[in-house]
């Protein structure tokens, strides 16, 4: 059983006082996340592990905490999602008695005792907690909301079906104990402001994940965390590795709040079988596993509940076919539904991960210096989706978004006569289509296709307009025919980003290939 935490920790919590330049008390309004104002806030975050062994959030021992928390700004991300263990709650000797030079030590770890010393030399011989607080403190300097995720009991890798953790009344999780350290992680953290949100818990799952067991005990978390702590978003997992929640759709969740209930849904490539990706065309599979994935969660928002997909992303290196057309699919639908979401992850190397020391994980953002961005395309392709497109105080604008590349259709202004381009969604210029009339019109003008493949898309003034169709599974083909009755698509000539017309690739069956250069989603 593990130690309750005692009152020293409510003393050394007192004893720090954070410097946060970042206040926000968010609520939810239908399927939204708003401000107080009623204003939506968009959460484009990134996943830094912290529950590993030694239980110290990855990366110190290779960069200065405030130049970590300065590179994510960078990457256009505004919120962190931040793992713990269960035991940095209810132990007391990890929490309080162990340093972060002790933890490292134990472990065999002395380089990165070396490494922290160089960069991060103030936590050093701080209490592990300690070492925690000092992370979410910086991030909120540097503007950045905080979502504490408890992701296991004990620190360790996650996660795997036959874990001792893995779900309620597994011999390492007791929903007592559980209950009462999100209670004191939520009271600790009540009066920092960027503290935004609590996860109750990473990925339940296990041959035992039963919903009525979820519905037990679920409840009496949010509740511990809402009363602990009334201002921040309480955030639900579902059950098989929290890609389903679709128990929700016949059973209500009952709480004794409302404004503050959040869900949160997981989603990548294996999720839906090794080498599903790879056996089927991308726009049969795509329009299917997006079918999938709504009737597990997806439907909440239909129901007027925010959804946060909260884990997702894939190899960074470029060699898994499988997740990267994965990505595209997941992107186009993140940008459809405009979704709140997290990143795995941040990190380019783990501490101690399975036994092995400094493994480098190809899923993250930063390389193993932590320093350099790992894949600059895959993150352009996430910036696509870090603004938001519409929601509560927002004008919409309606775009034509090009999920591959993160970037929108707009005006290419830069020759005698209008052409099509791709453009940061920030900055593109807004555009209508209407899948019955089927003309797309950008900026007041009207695209008039080309006969000739290869060649530029035109803008007109409205006397030539093209009619354009949404073909495939997925319908993010737009296509048209020419005078001489061949099909056509848009697409993208990846040499200047224009938009020009090519013969239509990939539509259906043929799983070979790659339609992502042609995958228009409407926005």
């Amino acid at each position: 059983m593990a130690k309750t935490i005692n009152l020293s920790l409510f003393l050394l919590f007192i004893s720090w006082i954070p410097n946060l330049t970042l206040s926000y008390s968010l609520s939810t309004k239908s399927r939204w996340i708003v401000d107080e104002k009623g204003q939506r806030v968009k959460l484009a975050c990134v996943n830094w592990p912290a529950h590993l062994q030694p239980a110290v959030a990855e990366g110190l021992s290779k960069q200065p905490l405030d130049s970590i928390s300065k590179k994510i700004v960078s990457m256009g991300f505004n919120c962190v999602r931040l793992t713990w263990p269960l035991d940095l709650m209810t132990n007391d000797t990890l929490a309080l008695k162990i340093t972060v030079k002790q933890s490292f030590e134990s472990l065999n770890l002395f380089d990165d005792v070396l490494g922290i010393q160089t960069h991060n030399p103030k936590i050093l011989n701080l209490p592990i907690f300690n070492a925690f607080q000092e992370v979410v403190s910086n991030l909120g300097q540097n503007g950045l909301m905080v979502i504490l995720d408890n992701h296991l009991t004990y620190p360790g890798w996650c996660c795997s079906d036959n874990d001792l953790d893995a779900f309620f009344g597994y011999p390492n999780f007791d929903p007592v104990v559980w209950a009462k350290g999100l209670s004191k992680m939520a009271t600790l953290f009540r009066n920092v402001t960027n503290v935004i949100g609590m996860s109750l818990r990473n990925e339940p799952r296990g041959t035992r994940d039963y919903p009525d067991l979820w519905f037990r005990f679920m409840p009496k978390g949010a509740e511990a965390v809402h009363a602990a702590n009334p201002e921040v978003l309480v955030i639900l997992s579902g059950i098989d590795f929290d890609t389903n929640l679709s128990f929700l759709r016949d059973r209500f969740f009952n709480v004794s709040f409302t404004d503050k209930l959040v869900f949160e849904q997981h989603w990548y490539s294996f999720s839906d079988g090794g080498d599903t990706w790879v056996k089927h065309n991308s726009n049969d599979i795509c329009a299917k596993i997006i079918e999938k994935v709504t009737h597990n969660g997806g439907f909440l928002l239909d129901r007027g509940f925010p959804l946060i997909l909260s884990e997702f992303g894939t190899d960074e290196r470029g060699i898994d076919i499988s997740g990267n057309r994965y990505m595209n699919c997941l992107v186009a639908w993140a940008a459809e539904k405009d979704l709140d979401w997290a990143v795995w992850a941040l990190t380019g190397d783990y501490y101690l991960r399975t036994g092995t020391k400094h493994m480098v994980e190809t899923y993250g953002v930063l390389d193993a210096t932590w320093k350099n961005i790992r894949n600059s395309t895959y993150l352009q392709k996430l910036s696509g989706i870090q603004h938001p497109f519409r929601g509560p105080g927002l004008q919409d604008k309606k775009i034509l978004f090009h999920p591959h590349t993160g970037l929108c259709v707009t005006n290419n202004h830069s020759g005698n006569v209008p052409t099509l381009r791709l453009e940061l969604c920030s900055k593109s210029e807004s555009s209508t289509f209407n899948p019955k009339e089927g003309i797309l019109w950008i900026n007041k003008m009207c695209i008039e296709t080309p006969d000739v493949v290869g060649e530029k898309v035109k803008l007109g003034v409205g006397t030539k307009c093209s009619k354009l169709g949404q073909i495939s599974a997925t319908k993010m083909h737009l296509s048209f025919k020419t005078n001489k009755g061949v099909l056509l698509c848009l697409d993208v000539d990846e040499g200047d980003n224009s938009i020009v017309a090519n013969p239509c690739k990939c539509l259906t069956k043929d799983a070979s290939c790659d339609p992502a250069s042609q995958w228009f989603k409407v926005l």
